[in-house]
């Protein structure tokens, strides 16, 4: 069944690749960016000669956010999926984050999903099914260092989809996550550094660790071809082409071997939510109603 389906950050990385890879499927898609007019303009017009719709989105922005799910929504005739993909990534000692580098992370890693998230569910609600398919992180399932505030935001967004599934459970509306590990994208050009130089000196050689790291994982990603970013995008879309009811609540996607550690975690993880909500009488909730 073909689906109509909006996707965030689309300018590039694995919004770009997930709205191509949907589109050769023959789904409908809106593809969310901001700048379309300026910095983007190259992006959205390659996607819309496509076939996407592209429209003007700021996850940051409650008024925007609201008016883009209504334009999706008329241009698509209905909406069946919300693809949250939108991100920002981090890159240094954590102490040396400040309170508005938290800020303006969480405001695009969470509070973003939450904006879309409520702006698209009545839509969804209404109609008695859907999808919300988050894009998270291997990183928000375990921390690795100089990456902690991106850690704590993907650690959010996976509690945040975790009880949208318990939630929206009855209302035929599934509630998913994508966690990839690391991929050279788009996304590696982003990111946020720590906003307080002060702190450095308190670490002594640790300050040099977190761009070592980083070389030295993008050193290890060009050995790895099979890291190939486009497996996000057919993750992406495999996920939502699904039956519903039959989804996983989670898919990790990752060559460089830190998945094949998280994927039995994540298994045990579903067992434990059963387990519980079977002993308090809710186990019903963990299940997709499908009309």
């Amino acid at each position: 069944m073909k689906q109509k389906v909006l996707i965030t950050g689309s300018s590039g990385g694995f919004g770009a690749l997930a709205v191509e890879e949907l589109l050769k499927r023959g789904h409908q898609v809106v593809a969310t960016m901001r700048n379309v007019a300026d910095r983007n303009k190259e992006s959205a017009s390659r996607l819309e000669a496509l076939g996407a719709h592209v429209v003007e989105m700021d996850v940051t922005d409650d008024e925007n956010v609201n008016s883009a799910v209504n334009k999706a929504v008329e241009l698509m005739g209905g909406l069946d999926v919300i693809v949250n993909n939108a991100g920002v990534g981090v890159l240094g000692i954590q102490e040396s984050f400040t309170i508005e580098n938290f800020q303006r992370l969480f405001d695009i890693n969470v509070f973003g999903v939450q904006r879309v998230n409520r702006a698209a569910l009545p839509h969804l609600r209404k109609q008695g099914s859907g999808l919300l398919l988050h894009v998270s992180s291997i990183l928000g399932r375990m921390a690795l260092p100089f990456y902690g505030p991106y850690n704590a935001s993907k650690w959010a967004l996976e509690a945040l989809a975790e009880n949208y599934r318990i939630e929206l459970s009855g209302f035929g509306v599934d509630s998913c996550l994508v966690e990839p590990g690391g991929y050279a994208t788009s996304f590696m050009n982003n990111l946020i550094f720590p906003g307080d130089k002060s702190r450095d000196a308190g670490y002594g050689e640790m300050v040099n660790a977190p761009q070592m790291l980083f070389e030295n994982f993008e050193g290890a990603l060009a050995q790895n071809p099979a890291q190939d970013p486009n497996n996000v995008a057919l993750a992406i879309a495999d996920v939502i082409e699904t039956t519903p009811g039959q989804r996983p609540m989670r898919t990790v996607v990752d060559k460089m071997g830190m998945g094949d550690h998280i994927t039995p975690y994540n298994q045990q993880l579903e067992q434990i939510h059963r387990g519980v909500f079977e002993a308090f009488g809710m186990g019903d909730m963990l299940d997709l109603k499908v009309n």
